[in-house]
């Protein structure tokens, strides 16, 4: 169980950088999701594909549609983004069921990096889109006089965006800990469970916010972006 939320234990130092037990394991989600990826996608074909194949396929198409529901123009465009999005967080929550693992997404700092990369993202599609005039433009919309609001607008989604993920993942692994310290190992089970469907539930609210924050840079009029006139990117 983790000790403190704002603190995180060192594993080793690599010279005078200290690695925390968060980043290490950050560092094998990436690596399990990496090889996974790999593995599942060596033997992609059109012909006869296999079940894992029309699995795969399926949740593509189900991603893509929430993409397009969401954000004009193609949906391949921000594929990779929300998908990583929300298979690393999904995979990273459910690394607590490991015994003695701490999920990365419990400490405010994986978090932060996080929603920093959907501002980040939000920033760069916001401008490829638009153009630097025309994003800097959106914020004086409807009025020059909602400037500093939508400025602050920009930076406290973001920020409840990182809270909001930290403190229900934070919050389930204490839970848990608590009740197998006094329960002991078979009664937190169901614990365990319900902690999966939150940390499920929880990586499609990120991803899903990160696309609405990303989409409304892309068009914050809800129109057609003058980049859906490129062509799709398969």
């Amino acid at each position: 169980m983790i000790d403190t939320p704002l603190s995180a234990a060192p594993a080793f130092a690599l010279g005078p950088i200290t690695v925390t037990w968060p980043v290490v394991t950050t560092w094998g989600v990436m690596a399990v999701l990496t090889a996974g990826s790999m593995l599942l996608t060596r033997r992609l074909t059109a012909a006869r594909p296999s079940r894992m194949q029309a699995l795969l396929e399926l949740a593509v198409v189900t991603l893509d549609h929430e993409i397009g529901a969401a954000v004009p123009g193609h949906p391949a465009r921000l594929r990779a983004l929300i998908g990583m999005l929300l298979l690393f967080i999904l995979t990273a929550n459910w690394s607590s069921l490991i015994p003695g693992v701490e999920p990365p997404t419990a400490h405010l700092e994986t978090d932060a990096a996080l929603a920093l990369l959907v501002f980040a993202a939000g920033i760069g599609w916001g401008i490829r889109s638009q153009g630097l005039g025309g994003w800097l433009a959106a914020f004086a919309r409807p009025s020059w006089l909602v400037l500093p609001l939508n400025l602050v607008e920009q930076i406290t989604r973001h920020f409840s965006l990182m809270v909001r993920l930290f403190g229900n993942v934070m919050s389930g692994v204490f839970v848990v800990g608590i009740v197998l310290s006094l329960a002991g190992l078979l009664v937190p089970i169901p614990l365990m469970a319900l902690d999966m469907l939150t940390g499920a539930v929880q990586a499609y609210i990120f991803a899903m916010l990160a696309l609405v924050f990303i989409g409304s840079a892309i068009s914050p009029e809800g129109g057609e972006p003058a980049q859906s006139k490129e062509k799709p990117h398969e």
